[in-house]
């Protein structure tokens, strides 16, 4: 018998933390119009584009507009990448690769003051001779986290894509500005699925049986600490296959909400998570209104039906030139529909 219901009337959701690429370009082209088809209104775009992030007002107001043009119905939150080319703006900003955070202090201190949300990818470099590692670089931040919190107590801050059991528990006994977003991936991968499929490799990595069981309790007993943000990350196929490094990046757009629900119950049945701890409040909560409400985004005005086994998932995407292929491509997986 299944453990979650065959059906579920939701709030729109809304996605704080995504890759669209560059547009105009292919890949933003062939992905972007995916996010009303996944029940999403609302992206949170991460500004990290090659060659060159997005470190002004006007660059992201001109990377929106290109969006726009691509789905107009979308409501695109932007933000700044936080480097030495940024200090000077006061706007939304996100942070990678930063382990010390002094030269950035007017711009902090600034953030705190105007309510202004920090987003940080929450890893140290990899190390050998520090002993870091893709497996412990995340755990390696959290006294960064940390300090960063005790400095500006006022600064509201979400760390990342959490991955591991210490992420969570930083991000609980850290005060009611500081969340964390949780990937659809993380809650089913472990480090032996990335170890063998491209597809499935990211950045933080998949982890533990332990670590994931941690993102699935933080899911449902949320209360607002963690809430959607899939790190959908598409790459050209070129890029996960081709020579040298592999792409990091797991592209989950497109059903981002169905791979959660088959997370959570595969979660029930391994003994995870209990029974009945997927609710209609709880899925509303982490899809949707959680993070509306730390933005300050108003509520959805509209609703989704998610169906069991209305859909499948492409075996690959292509137009222009580039292909992705998606996560756990050609499975079932749950329909959504509009009201």
């Amino acid at each position: 018998m299944a453990a979650l219901k065959n059906s579920y009337t939701l709030p729109a959701a809304a996605d704080m933390h995504v890759h669209l690429r560059n547009a105009p370009g292919p890949i933003a082209a062939l992905v972007t119009p995916t996010i009303r088809r996944a029940g999403i209104d609302t992206v949170f775009v991460m500004p990290n584009l090659a060659p060159r992030p997005v470190v002004s007002v006007a660059e992201a107001l001109d990377y929106k507009k290109a969006l726009q043009q691509l789905d107009p119905e979308v409501n695109y939150l932007m933000s700044l990448y936080l480097t030495r080319a940024s200090l000077r703006t006061h706007d939304q900003l996100a942070a990678v690769g930063v382990v010390s955070f002094e030269p950035f202090h007017e711009v902090l201190k600034t953030m705190e003051e105007e309510g202004i949300v920090l987003n940080l990818h929450g890893e140290v470099p990899s190390s050998a001779a520090d002993g870091v590692t893709v497996m412990n670089a995340e755990i390696r931040f959290l006294p960064v986290l940390k300090d960063l919190v005790g400095k500006y107590p006022k600064l509201k801050i979400v760390l990342e894509h959490c991955t591991s059991a210490d992420a969570v528990e930083a991000v609980r006994s850290l005060h009611d500005n500081v969340v964390g977003t949780i990937t659809a991936h993380h809650l089913s991968l472990l480090v032996d699925d990335w170890s063998a499929n491209v597809h499935h490799y990211c950045k933080p990595s998949a982890k533990s049986p332990e670590d994931r069981r941690a993102l699935l309790n933080a899911v449902v007993t949320s209360n607002g600490k963690f809430f959607l943000g899939t790190d959908s990350a598409p790459h050209d196929i070129t890029s996960k296959k081709g020579k040298g490094n592999t792409a990091a990046g797991v592209f989950t757009q497109p059903h981002a909400l169905g791979y959660v629900l088959t997370a959570l119950e595969e979660a029930i049945a391994r003994g995870d998570i209990p029974a009945d701890a997927v609710t209609d409040d709880v899925l509303a909560g982490f899809f949707s209104t959680y993070g509306r409400r730390f933005y300050g985004v108003a509520p959805a005005a509209r609703q989704i039906r998610l169906t069991r086994g209305g859909a499948r998932v492409a075996e690959s995407m292509s137009g222009d030139g580039v292909e992705v292929v998606p996560f756990h491509a050609g499975e079932e997986t749950w329909g959504v529909e509009w009201l």
